[in-house]
């Protein structure tokens, strides 16, 4: 079933080594709250999305300029009947050089179509991997949540 998990790539004009710097400053590009080390291996930390999402992973990969792997090993999802779906699953990034442009292959392993989530975390990590990571990579910038911001 690995050909169902969620998968999206983009592509930067930016070295390998910056785009596996950009995916390790997990706070320059997600919303909510981060504790832990989030750029050493065997490290395990936290993320905490108001009432909604929380979960903690520990980052079984870390191979500088190719790949960065986390486990999830507890999760809640405050908008699913499973509150625990992520449990188990593996959160991937593939980093490849590919001419004069770096090519980032993103891949929720366990977050496939026939889950309860799929419709609406795709949607997020779509928002996170395209925009916020990506701003990030290009421009060094955090993109915060657009409905954070309008809340404000």
């Amino acid at each position: 079933m690995a050909g169902q998990d969620y998968t999206i790539t983009i592509s930067v004009d930016k070295s390998p080594e910056e785009v596996f710097r950009a995916i390790n400053n997990v706070r320059g590009w997600w919303s909510g709250e981060v504790t832990g080390r989030t750029d050493k291996l065997g490290a395990v930390w936290e993320y905490r999305y108001k009432d909604m999402h929380r979960s903690k992973q520990k980052i079984t990969k870390l191979i500088p300029g190719k790949k960065v792997v986390w486990h999830v090993v507890d999760s809640y999802l405050s908008f699913i009947k499973d509150k625990e779906e992520w449990n188990g699953t593996d959160v991937v990034f593939d980093i490849t050089k590919k001419g004069d442009k770096t090519e980032l292959r993103f891949t929720h392993v366990g977050l496939a179509p026939k889950i309860e989530c799929y419709n609406a975390c795709s949607d997020a990590w779509r928002f996170y991997i395209k925009n916020s990571l990506r701003n990030l990579i290009m421009k060094g910038k955090r993109q915060p949540n657009p409905r954070e911001k309008k809340a404000k």
